[in-house]
């Protein structure tokens, strides 16, 4: 690894709750400067994904199209690579590539949002844009006290936040865990889903309605088949698609199985018949993970104004650390995504806009048996590669990305097991292994359609078009930049093409 500026960042099980939750305007004199130049001297700042500028990025918030442009904030916390005092910070973007620094979209300390504007959404109406969020509260005792608070941002730019919270407690029956309102329009009525925990901790969703966005009452529970099924449920997010109903939501809590829920906390999705929140039960089939990398959370969706469903996430996880936590920040979203479902199966594929980023081409088309070659005509450390993958009669055939004298991230497809693999083992800098370096994705198949989007510190990999998506953090040095194809146990074929990103 090349050496990177010692920065003088405490861990954050060190930094006091005081410290946690202060506010911007407690800063000291050039304090976000200086750890902006931190910041800044990371080798792992990314060319073409949503970062923080200093601190840390969390969920993505308030998506949504509105007054010509699309609308996106996110969990901001300034002061570094901890959870502590959540801002929400704003972005904007007319192709969902370019994105418009908006500065400060939410800011919290108020008498509803002492410690922080949680995570939520936004709806448009009338002109003006409804953004809703958790208002986080602790008392003297350090109880938490949720608050589900409105702001609203008119075409202006100017964002005003409503005096009192629209929902001030959670109902009787749940607990303090309640949170990240996603609200939408059905008919004549409006809808929210939120985060929950039962008494018995277990995790849920609860359903509200509104005929205003002001004033909202309490439906009920969600009923699903899922009754004990994690300790929490967090970022839920209600959608009809393809004549289906879709919930997403992030149960914490589950343990891990062969080949699932190896993360710390989930991220997933059930598909089913459409619901009738007045009436609030869904019949679905069984959960699935939105992506079989490493480090995905809290997704949040939108309509394009062509009537695309378009996902984000968050490229990270909660209670996780990761190497640029010594540099003073922490975390990045991921690529947008559009969403179908074919066949009762959700895919998730790159939004075209993607191909606004594409500059200089190159290809590379190559048979290996039982070797390993470097590629002379692609490399690289932020680009886009497609590669179809024949396995002729080999065992085992991949690639290997960022590739230095000791560093290589390992994708291969092994056909004795039938499994896609995706190991970082040595793909640099060391995270924690707690919950492993290897993830794998199930299936069988002879050609296989592999597109790599690859960032100075990350990798989403979109398997068959869609059928799965595995996104990972990496962390090696600057000069590993090799791309190979290898085989073992006989032939492959790999036909590829790359773009480099700026």
């Amino acid at each position: 690894m090349e050496p990177v500026p010692k920065l003088h960042l405490e861990s954050s099980d060190k930094v006091t709750n005081s410290d946690k939750y202060r506010l911007l305007s407690d800063a000291a004199p050039d304090e976000l400067k200086n750890l902006a130049k931190q910041v800044n001297a990371s080798p792992w700042r990314q060319h073409y994904h949503i970062q923080p500028t200093t601190g840390l990025l969390n969920d993505p918030n308030g998506f949504v199209y509105y007054n010509g442009q699309y609308h996106l904030f996110y969990q901001w916390h300034p002061f570094g690579p901890v959870h502590g005092m959540k801002y929400w910070y704003h972005v904007t973007s007319t192709d969902l590539i370019h994105w418009k620094d908006e500065g400060i979209g939410i800011e919290p300390g108020g008498q509803y949002d002492s410690h922080g504007a949680y995570s939520g959404s936004a709806l448009a109406k009338e002109g003006k844009l409804y953004l809703f969020y958790t208002g986080n509260t602790r008392d003297e005792e350090w109880v938490r006290h949720p608050y589900q608070c409105l702001a609203v941002l008119d075409k202006q730019g100017h964002i005003t936040k409503q005096e009192v919270p629209v929902i001030d407690a959670p109902p009787p029956g749940y607990t303090a865990h309640f949170r990240d309102p996603k609200v939408w329009k059905a008919a004549d009525r409006y809808y929210a889903v939120l985060g929950a925990q039962r008494l018995n901790q277990t995790g849920c969703v609860l359903i509200y309605r509104s005929d205003d966005l002001l004033t909202w009452s309490f439906i009920g529970e969600l009923e699903t088949s899922l009754a004990d099924f994690g300790y929490m449920w967090e970022c839920p997010d209600y959608f009809e698609l393809g004549e289906k109903g879709v919930l997403l939501f992030c149960p914490q809590g589950l343990s891990a199985e062969e080949d699932r829920f190896e993360n710390i906390h989930q991220a997933g999705f059930l598909i089913g018949e459409p619901i009738n929140p007045e009436k609030p039960h869904f019949q679905h089939g069984s959960f699935m993970e939105l992506d079989r990398g490493f480090d995905f959370y809290a997704a949040q969706t939108t309509l394009s104004p062509e009537g695309k469903r378009i996902l984000i996430g968050w490229m990270g996880l909660p209670d996780t650390t990761y190497p640029t936590d010594a540099h003073g920040w922490a975390h990045c979203l991921t690529l947008p995504r559009e969403l179908t479902i074919q066949d009762g199966r959700l895919l998730q594929r790159p939004v075209k806009e993607l191909e606004l980023l594409r500059k200089e081409k190159y290809t590379a088309a190559h048979t290996v048996q039982d070797a390993k070659i470097e590629l002379e005509e692609i490399n690289g450390s932020s680009y886009e590669l497609i590669c179809e993958l024949c396995m002729e009669d080999a065992e085992k055939a991949g690639i290997a990305f960022r590739v230095g004298d000791t560093e290589e991230t390992l994708l291969y497809y092994d056909a004795v097991s039938k499994y896609l693999v995706l190991d970082r083992t040595r793909s640099g800098a060391a995270m924690k292994s707690e919950n492993g370096n290897i993830r794998r994705y199930a299936f069988d198949a002879k050609k296989i359609k592999l597109r790599l989007f690859v960032d100075q510190s990350s990798v989403e990999i979109f398997i068959n078009d869609g059928e799965a998506v595995m996104t990972a953090r990496l962390f090696p040095a600057k000069d590993s930049n090799g791309v190979t194809f290898f085989t073992e146990g006989g032939k492959a074929t790999f036909d590829a093409v790359q773009w480099l990103y700026s």
